[in-house]
């Protein structure tokens, strides 16, 4: 089947991660931001076109206020690195809700994204403060201000946080196997790929098992051949 033009992946099993060598959940936290830099450097070389990252969700606020602090810091310093010259052909955009999110990450947020706007070879969509249910509701109700009665599919794929080709192929580690309110709308056809590797154990080489996986899948899209 070839190469998937986007991947999205759900990047979980930190907190596990760190339970497992008996460190403290940030050290989970700091080894999967790692992980971040390994997996943009892999889909650089292998000519991925777009990948899509769930950073943080909606849901993640529930998380004690100290870890969502560390998360927030640690969000900062790795957006600062999307500026250096081993990203220089990388593109990031931003999918999710800017309310609730700290001044100091919406202000990085727009630095690099105004930074890296003229970059082609990989569009970075990192999802954060995202939930799939929050994104449709969106599109929907900016649909109805918009004075339409009547909504088509295109109409919310035209007001989605993001108009960038649905994920060939979705990625969750850990060992889990559900979406978790991720790109529900966009991933009605996407291929699925788990693994138990834990996300700060997943590099470059697990990215290319994974892309392997998936050259060997038929996809039908619901049709005969």
């Amino acid at each position: 089947m070839g190469k998937p033009i986007h991947i999205a992946i759900i990047m979980d099993g930190n907190g596990r991660w760190a339970e497992l060598k008996k460190l403290p959940r940030k050290e989970g936290h700091k080894e999967g931001a790692n992980s971040v830099e390994a997996i943009v450097q892999t889909a650089l070389q292998e000519n991925i076109k777009i990948l899509s990252l769930y950073a943080f969700s909606t849901e993640n606020w529930a998380r004690p206020k100290t870890e969502v602090n560390y998360l927030m810091q640690l969000l900062a310093d790795t957006l600062s690195k999307f500026t250096e010259d081993k990203y220089k052909d990388v593109k990031l955009v931003f999918s999710g809700r800017r309310k609730g999110l700290p001044n100091k990450i919406l202000d990085k947020l727009d630095e690099v994204i105004n930074a890296t706007k003229g970059k082609k070879k990989l569009i970075l969509n990192l999802c954060l403060n995202y939930g799939a249910r929050q994104e449709i509701t969106d599109a929907v109700n900016k649909i109805i201000a918009q004075g339409k009665t009547k909504i088509t599919e295109t109409d919310i794929e035209k007001n989605l946080y993001q108009n960038l080709p649905a994920p060939d192929l979705i990625i969750r580690t850990s060992g889990e196997e559900r979406l978790s309110n991720f790109l529900l709308w966009q991933a009605a056809y996407s291929e699925f790929y788990f693994t138990k590797t834990l996300w700060p154990d997943f590099k470059g080489g697990n990215l290319l098992e994974a892309i392997e996986a998936f050259a060997r899948r038929d996809r039908r899209f619901g049709t005969r051949k």
